[in-house]
């Protein structure tokens, strides 16, 4: 195997680990309002941002500084619940979209606003240095732990939506009226599903950000921009499938990584074009997704 290839599979499960944490905070929202959510990349860069505040300017334990970004995102989650989503919740899909992208935006215009002085910044890794070289390419802590924590969160989530409250959202959002009927609040489920999906855009963004240096919108649009193969990872899934959105999101990223093998080097934008042509050719022969038939719990 050459180290072009291992770098390629290697950058592909890091990068397929924070693609599916963002999948799987979409799916879960879609699953439970039927809203895409477009802001859920702006969860973990306002996290990341949070966290780099409290560890690198107010001198915080690391760890501290880790859980208060993904308290701040999930503020952010709850917040967009309340004041956005359920006021909207009568309005049509595209108006609620819509919603969410003002979400995005906002967060990354007061972004832009108050890091108008220092524009790049960089967070320290969780762990400095590499755990292993295989053929030349050094595999650092920071992405081992990524895909530890993404295997981590799938137990959790497998196990969770067996518990009474996991067993309550899946209720919600099959039946949201026999579920009130049956003493099921439905406006807490929604408050509870986006707080689960801010944590994972939060976990997206404090796990990527020590790769690369950032600046406003990172998880959205910047260096390490997960929004669009989230998206893609969601809809291999069929946009219910939290298992597929898991197996979307790493098959993305695997997928975007060939796009550095110097064979395709000849392509225009060759990651976005690979990515692209293979969603397409997915699409035509499987429009209902890859994992459309996995449903968690089932």
């Amino acid at each position: 195997m050459s180290q072009e290839l291992v770098v390629a599979l290697a950058n592909g499960l890091f990068r397929g680990s924070v693609y599916a944490l963002v999948a799987l905070g979409i799916v879960l929202v879609y699953r439970a309002t039927g809203v895409f959510n477009f802001a859920q990349t702006e969860f973990g860069t306002t996290g990341l941002f949070a966290a780099f505040v409290a560890v690198e300017m107010w001198h915080w334990n690391y760890a501290l500084g880790l859980l208060f970004g993904i308290s701040v995102a999930v503020v952010m989650g709850l917040v967009t619940e309340r004041v956005v989503i359920r006021p909207l919740r009568h309005s049509s899909k595209v108006t609620l979209l819509v919603g969410t992208a003002g979400v995005a935006t906002t967060a990354i215009g007061i972004q832009f606003w108050l890091t108008n002085e220092q524009p790049i910044r960089e967070m320290p890794p969780i762990v400095e240095g590499s755990i292993a070289t295989v053929l030349g390419v050094a595999i650092t802590y920071q992405k081992v732990i990524t895909v530890l924590v993404l295997i981590v969160v799938a137990l959790a989530l497998a196990a969770f939506f067996r518990s009474p409250s996991g067993l309550a959202i899946q209720a919600a959002q099959q039946e949201a009226t026999a579920a009130e009927l049956v003493g099921i609040s439905v406006r807490r489920v929604s408050m509870m599903t986006w707080g689960i999906a801010a944590a994972l855009g939060g976990l997206a963004g404090i796990l990527s950000g020590p790769n690369d240096t950032f600046t406003a919108a990172f998880l959205t649009f910047g260096g390490g921009a997960a929004l669009l193969p989230g998206l893609m990872a969601a809809v291999l899934a069929g946009m219910r499938s939290m298992p597929g959105a898991l197996a979307g999101g790493l098959l993305v990223g695997f997928v975007e990584q060939l796009g550095a093998l110097s064979a395709l080097a000849g392509l225009p934008g060759p990651k976005a074009t690979i990515l692209f042509v293979f969603l397409l050719v997915v699409l035509l022969l499987r429009p209902e997704g890859l994992f459309a038939r996995k449903v968690v719990g089932a």
